[in-house]
């Protein structure tokens, strides 16, 4: 199977404004996210896109924009990749929620967590790996198991993809990070998924782009490997 890049979209109004944003339309990208936006095309570059799907909330086609220029790859809109539908809790302060008895909910439990009038997290989960194992399937099938294509998704989906990929429980999840214009990287396979890269703020890339080992033909067609390596890979 493909590997995906999944990339958080930049920084926005929204993020460090201490209100809950979800799927509120309107919500662009502040300064530092089009800084950031713009810093992707640079990070990325060697590493050739096979496909590049995102949410349909602006912030995240925003974070796209100039990635998507320079490539002249037109996007697959994915609505199973927005942000979740927080419900009543969609624009209310942070302030304000901590007071709520489902925070601790949220915190603690996720798994059971539904928001009002909203949608859960186990749902969010479940529609978001749905999303993305059926897009790998397609991009794998018309570009081969080598392929790397981009996913540019919202925090929580995020975390809660990796969750998945990691085979951590859902309760988990709010162990992992997934700061703005971040990259988490997973490679899936026949029978499981690899985790190559979480929260990645600016390391180097170009190991992601397919290469054949030194002196070996290279083999596109060959999927990668469901076995783990014994003592650790030896790196790219």
């Amino acid at each position: 199977m493909a590997t995906v890049i999944l990339l958080r979209h930049a920084r926005s109004t929204a993020n460090g404004s201490g209100v809950l944003a979800g799927r509120q339309t309107g919500v662009r990208l502040s300064d530092r996210g089009e800084d950031q936006a713009k810093a992707l095309v640079d990070r990325l570059s060697g590493i050739p896109l096979s496909d590049v799907v995102t949410s349909p909330l602006e912030r995240c086609r925003q974070t796209l924009e100039p990635l998507l220029a320079e490539r002249g790859i037109d996007p697959s809109v994915e609505p199973d990749l927005a942000e979740v539908d927080y419900g009543q809790w969609t624009g209310r302060a942070i302030n304000d929620l901590l007071k709520e008895p489902l925070w601790t909910v949220v915190q603690q439990h996720p798994s059971a967590a539904v928001f009002p009038d909203g949608e859960g997290l186990a749902a969010v989960q479940a529609r978001a790996v749905a999303a993305v194992r059926a897009h790998d399937a397609r991009i794998t099938a018309e570009h081969g198991p080598r392929a790397v294509w981009l996913v540019c998704s919202h925090g929580d989906v995020i975390k809660a993809l990796l969750a998945d990929a990691l085979g951590v429980h859902l309760d988990g999840f709010q162990r992992i990070v997934v700061d703005p214009a971040s990259v988490s990287v997973v490679q899936y396979t026949e029978t499981r998924p690899f985790v190559l890269r979480v929260n990645d703020n600016g390391g180097d890339l170009s190991g992601l782009a397919p290469a054949p080992e030194k002196g070996a033909p290279e083999k596109t067609d060959e999927p990668p490997s469901s076995d783990a390596v014994v003592g650790g890979t030896t790196g790219a």
